[in-house]
C-alpha cells in the first residue's frame, strides 16, 4: 500500500511543481531522497542506560532500528574518549519515510505547544532542510509517563535535485510543511 503522502506528492505536488518551475522532466524537481533521525545523548557517558532507552524510543518514533554513534574524537573538557557511544541514528528511505514525514506533520508538530510554525532559516545551500524536535514525547507513539529521562531529536530532510533554498522550500510547502509566516 502506498504511503499517503507518497501519493500526494505523485498526484498533486509534482504537476504542480512542473508547472512553477517550467519543466517538462519530472526528474529535474525537487524531491524528497531520505530523512536522517540524529539524538545526542551526552550524558550517556554517565548513565548507559540513558543511552538504550534513547535508542528504543526513536526506533519506535522511526519505525525501523536505531544505530548507536560513538566520539570520533576525544574531548577532556567533556571527559569524552575517542569511540565512546554517545547518541543513536536513524537513516528513513521508502515508504518508511514517507511514513514518518506524513506523521511529523500530521500528528507531531501539530502537539508542540505554542507552535507557530517551522522556521524558513533552516536550509543549507544544497536546499536540505533541519528541523530540531525538543520533547520526543510529541509524537503519539512514545508514551510520556514511562520516559524516564527527556530526549530531543534533529530531523534533516534530504532534498534531491533542488537548485536551492527557494525551490525545497515551495517543495516542503507543498507537502504540508507549517512554516512560520
Amino acid at each position: 500500500m502506498m504511503a499517503r503522502l507518497l501519493e500526494k506528492y505523485r498526484n498533486e505536488v509534482l504537476p504542480a511543481m512542473r508547472k512553477e518551475f517550467g519543466r517538462d522532466n519530472v526528474h529535474s524537481l525537487p524531491r524528497l531522497e531520505k530523512i536522517c533521525l540524529n539524538m545526542g545523548v551526552g550524558k550517556a557517558i554517565d548513565d548507559s542506560k540513558m543511552l538504550e532507552e534513547a535508542v528504543k524510543v526513536m526506533s519506535t518514533v522511526a519505525g525501523q532500528a536505531a544505530v548507536v554513534t560513538k566520539a570520533r574524537v576525544s574531548v577532556s573538557n567533556f571527559r569524552l574518549r575517542q569511540g565512546y557511544k554517545i547518541g543513536c541514528r536513524v537513516t528513513l528511505r521508502g515508504n518508511t519515510m514517507w511514513e514518518f514525514f506524513d506523521r511529523l506533520v500530521a500528528a507531531a508538530i501539530p502537539r508542540i505547544r505554542d507552535f507557530r510554525g517551522v522556521s524558513k532559516k533552516a536550509f543549507d545551500k544544497a536546499g536540505n532542510y533541519s528541523l530540531g524536535v525538543e520533547e520526543i514525547t510529541v509524537f503519539p507513539e512514545v508514551d510520556a509517563d514511562r520516559l524516564a529521562y527527556p530526549f530531543g531529536m534533529d530531523v534533516t530532510f534530504v532534498i534531491k535535485n533542488s537548485r536551492g533554498r527557494e525551490e525545497s522550500q515551495k517543495f516542503l510547502k507543498m507537502m504540508g510543511m507549517p512554516f512560520a509566516e
